[in-house]
């Protein structure tokens, strides 16, 4: 075996077994305790569940990882630019970084029935959701790491009559890219947030609607089978995110999934 794929192997085998002894710890516990399958049922039942309703939970989960990927292009296209902005233009920080934080602050399921009721059952409401979740770790890591340039550099530019927007562009934000990156990894993980809880609100399709469903009908096996779909959305996501910038950052210091 290539030294690179028994590497991989071995860093694969490493992060899987946590998850194992998990697994393996439900299992008896199911044994032993016996509780109602509606209260808990064995991993063996969730997974005739995913094979049971594979058809629904890919339809489903198609429709929530259109409005997480969505909502993440969003959020990262809109922290990005509102960080630049109160960077380039400091008065404005002052204006837009109070709103920012009390939007933040807010409960996302206070904010969800307003955008059901502007955007509808459909797509743009889960979307816009993700999208507010995903806006402040992006604005708050980039802003932060373009305002903590070194002094020393600045007088320096200064030194050499350089404009604003050059040493933005050759100072600061060459030094903000370890900030963005921590920002956007922390994106990939919160993004689901979002759209779930959306869907959790009013939606049509989902695996949050889905969920829903299925607890009311004490289906607790097919809601640990959507949540098990959504894990691996969400460990998918952190992990593509997480090789897109490590080639397109590769400075920035690794905080992703051992096997990655």
């Amino acid at each position: 075996m290539p030294p690179s794929l028994n590497r991989f192997a071995r860093r694969l085998a490493a992060a899987l077994l946590p998850l194992a002894l998990l697994v393996a710890a439900w299992g008896v516990a199911v044994a032993v305790l016996a509780p109602p399958p509606y209260l808990l049922p064995g991993p063996d039942r969730v997974v005739l569940a995913l094979i049971r309703q594979a058809g629904p939970l890919a339809e489903n989960g198609a429709i929530t990882a259109l409005e997480i990927v969505l909502g993440l292009l969003g959020g990262v296209v809109l922290g990005v630019g509102t960080a630049v902005i109160m960077t380039l233009i400091p008065w404005t920080a002052r204006l837009l970084m109070p709103a920012i934080v009390v939007i933040q602050a807010l409960p996302v399921f206070a904010i969800a029935p307003v955008l059901v009721l502007w955007f509808g059952f459909g797509l743009a409401s889960k979307i816009v959701m993700a999208t507010l979740v995903i806006f402040f770790p992006v604005t708050a890591s980039l802003h932060d790491g373009l305002s903590r340039l070194d002094p020393g550099l600045v007088d320096l530019a200064r030194l050499h009559k350089a404009t604003r927007f050059d040493t933005f562009r050759f100072l600061r934000l060459p030094a903000a890219v370890p900030a963005l990156v921590s920002g956007l990894r922390m994106a990939a993980t919160v993004a689901p947030i979002g759209a779930i809880i959306g869907e959790w609100v009013g939606a049509s399709k989902g695996l949050g609607l889905l969920m829903m469903h299925a607890n009311a009908r004490l289906q607790t096996d097919v809601m640990f089978a959507a949540l098990l779909v959504l894990a691996v959305m969400a460990v998918a996501l952190r992990g593509l995110v997480e090789i897109l910038t490590r080639r397109w950052a590769p400075w920035a210091p690794e905080t992703g999934p051992a096997f990655l």
